[in-house]
């Protein structure tokens, strides 16, 4: 029978044109090399070389036998470069959810890079609530979640972005010769409140309503809030990812003082142990996010 050692002394020679080097490159003996492609003749029961002094020559049978070995050896190098990518986190299929406040922008360009660094990963990316992503990741849907935290769910694991709130006001405002907009300076201004918000407990609606100011709209998502600050309809408090991706409208984008955080976090199920690649990817967003948040901070 057959031995896969005899085949890729076989290979060896095929490709080196000598029993020496062949036996250099698959690391034995040329003896060994020898007996290897003596065993295979006797196996197969034909000729693959004749020998002329320390020369070989390839019979023409050799010939139509490589092209079928190398078929095989292909696929098994394909297969295993696929391990060494799946070992390395550069292979391997990753799913990914994420709220809308990072996935409108923020998190898919970091999964553009994150794709092109490692050609041979599948992607699956999508954008649900965050109530929605921290379901669909304990169903086992997708392996890593982005979401709005704090939450109370104990098999989750999370860990914690402490995203600092920014304020953004229209084109020309008067926050734009202020380094900061302390929660006192939104007295009497047009408001645009994020529904996220409104439900008596998070500390920036506590905050909020320290102060008199008129509400001109509501809205569930922070990049409608800064469509309708970038038109005119009142000044807004949301996440610093939303506001990044208005930099460029021309809108005022301050930091709020004193800080408060908004809150998200990197989620996955506590009963299911990560992939080498979702790993790859909880700590590369995870320093992403941090690196982005201090150069915001300043």
């Amino acid at each position: 029978m057959i031995q896969s050692r005899q085949i890729e002394a076989f290979r060896a020679v095929m490709r080196t044109g000598a029993m020496t080097a062949a036996a250099e490159s698959i690391h034995v003996t040329q003896p060994a090399v020898s007996r290897l492609i003596r065993d295979l003749e006797q196996d197969i029961g034909f000729s693959l070389f004749h020998r002329r002094g320390n020369m070989v020559v390839p019979t023409s049978e050799a010939q139509a036998l490589l092209a079928e070995v190398e078929r095989s050896f292909t696929g098994l190098e394909r297969i295993q470069q696929f391990a060494v990518d799946l070992r390395t986190g550069r292979g391997g299929e990753l799913k990914i959810a994420g709220f809308p406040a990072v996935a409108f922008g923020f998190l898919p360009r970091f999964v553009a890079q994150f794709c092109k660094d490692r050609p041979h990963i599948s992607v699956l990316f999508e954008t649900f609530s965050s109530n929605d992503v921290r379901e669909r990741v304990l169903a086992g849907q997708f392996e890593i979640g982005v979401t709005a935290f704090p939450f109370q769910r104990n098999s989750l694991a999370a860990t914690p972005i402490y995203d600092k709130a920014v304020v953004v006001a229209p084109a020309g405002h008067r926050f734009r010769t202020q380094k900061a907009v302390r929660i006192d300076d939104l007295k009497d201004e047009h408001l645009i409140l994020l529904g996220r918000f409104r439900n008596g407990r998070h500390p920036i609606e506590v905050k909020l309503q320290s102060v008199a100011h008129r509400v001109s709209v509501e809205t569930s998502m922070s990049s409608v809030a800064c469509l309708l600050a970038a038109e005119g309809a009142g000044v807004t408090v949301v996440d610093p990812y939303t506001a990044s991706e208005f930099a460029d409208r021309g809108l005022v984008v301050r930091p709020l003082v004193p800080s408060l955080v908004i809150g998200s976090a990197i989620v996955f199920a506590r009963d299911r142990e990560l992939s080498i690649a979702a790993r790859d990817f909880h700590d590369s967003f995870f320093s992403h996010v941090a690196d982005f948040l201090h150069g915001a901070n300043g």
